[in-house]
């Protein structure tokens, strides 16, 4: 039976799409929920042939924006000709740099290699030739978020059935990313006959289609911890030589990926015997500690609040987002990306928010708000909710380093250094993560900014032919701390959810 297709027009370009189709399914359309209807964040403004608004939708969209065709995609179905704009912003703030420790030049490829970080909410890839030059650079959204915002919502997709979906869905992603790099640096694919993808323990599941069962449940065994080499071919990677080699660098553990094992890399921290500490805050928060020479590693689950995701207006990053909140006479003055009447709330701007309100006792220690919301700017409040769903995360995160240095048996005053990775914490105010208890007291002083450290470090493994042995020692030599059974963790959670 021959199955219509009409036409959708997509942020302008036209596309050929089935009928009966969910726009969620055909566009890489943020679903921080996984398509289950309770966010409400994957809008979009669609006029044309389209199902009718279901109850869903008109108890998560006011009548006013229904009346200008926003619509959640996850909720949409195409019953004809149809024109979609995605309400996200594509100019969001997509970390690429990153510092690193010193390099011998000495490239793992012949003519061009390519470097890539696989984020859980963004790609970023860059493009190197023998002598070292960064040629082109390429960043994006993942467009796995359509199956979820956080790895547990997409582990669960990959189990329901969509794990070839899943993989197909960041194979294209990259492709195009490497054919836009090679475009830029004007060569032919073809010269590029290397590539280093590091990503955290789940995306290279997911890339690879290896079964993400043993991570779903305890004990979280980690089955397949990589640091191998692949023929692109083998990695259903089609802009590439068939026999172009793809080297995945090794995870530590289960919630400790190849992500961190770059981000070390990168440091340096492992070069040193002393007490320094490497943090990782996003969804999943990973710390290292390293003193003596030995190295320890723990993860602890913080949520995705500091992604925006379950905050009551929570956005990424991105064009209208309030990313910084200071005290101008005694209330609270905002600062929107882009210099535009805000929208939402991304995650620096959620910290300095909480830090400010809790000066001007708006909220008191225990996290409550009298007026059950503080308005910030416009339309942007704070919820009670919110404050809720801050004091969990930070919570999980401080409790982690605490646990960390406790079985190091350490104080925060005995670090001699900090390094803060990824994208949350370069645009983090360390003095006000430090107020709202999301660091421990004393460690703001301490802390250096690393930026994107598992790019960075999957630069190294791309262009210093002796970073893949050191690499690999430093997740075969990582001792492991579990934390849902540490006492010390447990405590330190309670307690840290007080401001």
């Amino acid at each position: 039976m021959e199955i219509k297709t009409v036409t959708v027009k997509f942020n302008g370009k036209a596309h050929a799409a089935p009928i009966g189709s969910l726009l969620s399914s055909l566009f890489s359309i943020e679903t921080p929920c996984g398509g289950h209807a309770r966010c409400g964040k994957c809008r979009v403004v669609a006029r044309g042939r389209l199902s009718a608004p279901s109850d869903a939708e008109r108890r998560l969209l006011s009548e006013g924006e229904l009346a200008r065709g926003v619509r959640l995609a996850c909720l949409t179905y195409i019953e004809g000709d149809c024109e979609v704009e995605s309400e996200a912003s594509e100019d969001g703030l997509i970390l690429s740099e990153g510092a690193s420790a010193p390099i011998t030049l000495s490239p793992t490829f012949e003519n061009y290699g390519v470097a890539i970080d696989v984020g859980t909410t963004t790609l970023a890839a860059k493009l190197f030739d023998r002598a070292g030059v960064c040629r082109a650079e390429a960043v994006r959204l993942n467009p796995q978020s359509r199956f979820g915002a956080d790895v547990i919502s997409r582990i669960e997709a990959a189990l329901g059935g969509g794990a070839h979906e899943i993989a197909l869905c960041i194979r294209e992603a990259l492709d195009e990313m490497i054919l836009e790099l090679a475009g830029e640096a004007k060569i032919a694919i073809a010269l590029i006959d290397r590539a280093v993808i590091t990503g955290n323990t789940v995306m290279l599941h997911l890339l690879t289609e290896t079964s993400v069962e043993p991570l779903s449940h305890a004990p979280f065994a980690l089955v397949r911890s990589f640091g191998e080499t692949f023929g692109a071919a083998e990695l259903g990677l089609s802009s590439l030589s068939p026999n172009s080699r793809i080297y995945l660098p090794p995870c530590i553990a289960s919630f400790v990926g190849a992500d961190t094992t770059c981000a070390l890399l990168a440091s340096g921290i492992c070069r040193t015997h002393d007490a320094r500490l490497l943090i990782d805050i996003g969804t999943n928060g990973e710390m290292a500690l390293v003193r003596d020479g030995a190295l320890t590693v723990c993860s602890t689950a913080a949520g995705p609040a500091f992604e925006g995701v379950g905050i009551s207006m929570g956005m990424r990053g991105a064009r209208g987002a309030i990313d910084r909140v200071t005290l101008v006479n005694g209330a609270p003055h905002a600062h929107v990306i882009g210099e535009c009447e805000p929208i939402g709330i991304c995650g620096s701007g959620l910290v300095d928010a909480i830090a400010c309100l809790l000066d001007t006792e708006d909220i008191d220690e225990t996290g409550f708000i009298e007026e059950e919301e503080a308005n910030l700017s416009g339309d942007v409040v704070i919820t009670q909710q919110d404050v809720r769903a801050v004091q969990l995360a930070k919570s999980a995160i401080c409790a982690g380093i605490k646990s960390l240095l406790a079985a190091a048996a350490i104080s925060p005053s005995e670090l001699i250094g900090v390094t803060l990775a990824g994208g949350f914490g370069s645009y983090l105010n360390l003095k006000n993560a430090e107020r709202i208890g999301l660091l421990p007291e004393g460690l703001a002083d301490k802390t250096t900014v690393a930026g994107n450290a598992a790019l960075a470090g999957a630069i190294m493994l791309l262009l210093d032919s002796s970073c893949t042995p050191e690499c690999e020692r430093i997740a075969e030599g990582a001792d492991r701390l579990e934390l849902a059974t540490n006492p010390v963790f447990v405590e330190e959670y309670m307690q840290g959810m007080l401001f």
